[in-house]
């Protein structure tokens, strides 16, 4: 239950400071993990990065400001912690569809997002297959995304990236040479608490070729889960089930190591798809 009691802990701190300073390291001090940790874990709790909840809560309340008073929307950008009423502008628009002039309107359809609560769900009808692997350094070679990119990005940019390298990856199968994990991953890098980018890569020992990208893999502890399904759905459904049911009374928590999804040959649209997701671990 602790781990539940920091998350709500982290939201009675975002309530808190709508109109102060809000970060991910305060948030995550609150929910007693790191950043590193609270930043991975919310949006597959969540559905959606921290930042962009911080975001919609706060024009949440900017639009119950503007429809109440008469304050100013330069008075408003400063009190949500814009620069410019520009900034606000954008960000208004992003969550409600319409600048925050046509707020004020008679009839104007704003949209309100409610302060997150974490409660209990009382699940494991379904098992988890999983399996723990210690394994040493190793290092893949393939291909990397070229433009800047944070791990609150990934749920958006990452599915692009595969799309864009699709028709390279036959490219990378030479390159398989036994080590494991075997197939075709999809590798978060980062360097030490700071996300680096992501690789559609193999694991290897072969030489990388001039055009392709490395990475090492630090020695971690695994666990590894077993996907059944159409990936495009059945790995982020996964994802969210380790996290939300198997991670909080594992005895386990998120090891500072990338997090990786092997993916085998195979119709990636079938119903039969096999996949495993890695998740790297430290005992508590």
């Amino acid at each position: 239950m602790e781990w539940l009691q920091g998350l709500n802990h982290a939201m009675r701190y975002v309530e808190e400071n709508l109109t102060g300073e809000i970060t991910l390291e305060g948030a995550a001090r609150r929910a007693a993990c790191s950043a590193y940790h609270f930043q991975r874990m919310f949006p597959y709790l969540t559905g959606i990065p921290f930042s962009e909840y911080v975001r919609r809560r706060r024009m949440t309340a900017a639009a119950m400001d503007l429809t109440a008073g008469k304050e100013k929307i330069v008075d408003l950008a400063a009190k949500y912690g814009y620069e410019s009423p520009t900034a606000f502008n954008r960000a208004f628009q992003s969550v409600h569809g319409l600048p925050p002039t046509a707020a004020r309107e008679k009839g104007a359809a704003l949209k309100a997002f409610p302060p997150i609560t974490f409660t209990l769900s009382i699940k494991g009808e379904e098992a988890m297959e999983y399996r723990i692997v210690e394994k040493e350094a190793f290092r893949v070679v393939g291909f990397q995304t070229k433009e800047p990119m944070t791990m609150e990005d990934c749920f958006e940019k990452v599915p692009l990236f595969w799309k864009q390298t699709s028709g390279d990856i036959p490219r990378l199968l030479p390159l398989m040479d036994g080590t494991e994990p075997m197939g075709v991953l999809g590798v978060s890098a980062y360097d030490g608490d700071r996300f680096t980018g992501y690789f559609i890569a193999v694991a290897t020992k072969r030489e990388a070729p001039k055009e392709m990208d490395e990475y090492q893999v630090p020695a971690c502890t695994w666990a590894v889960f077993p996907c059944v399904g159409p990936v495009d759905t059945a790995v982020q459904a996964l994802q969210k089930r380790v996290i939300s049911e198997w991670l909080p009374s594992s005895g386990y928590e998120y090891a500072q190591a990338p997090d990786i999804e092997v993916y085998f040959l195979g119709d990636q649209s079938a119903p039969n798809y096999r996949s495993e997701v890695w998740l790297p671990v430290v005992k508590k």
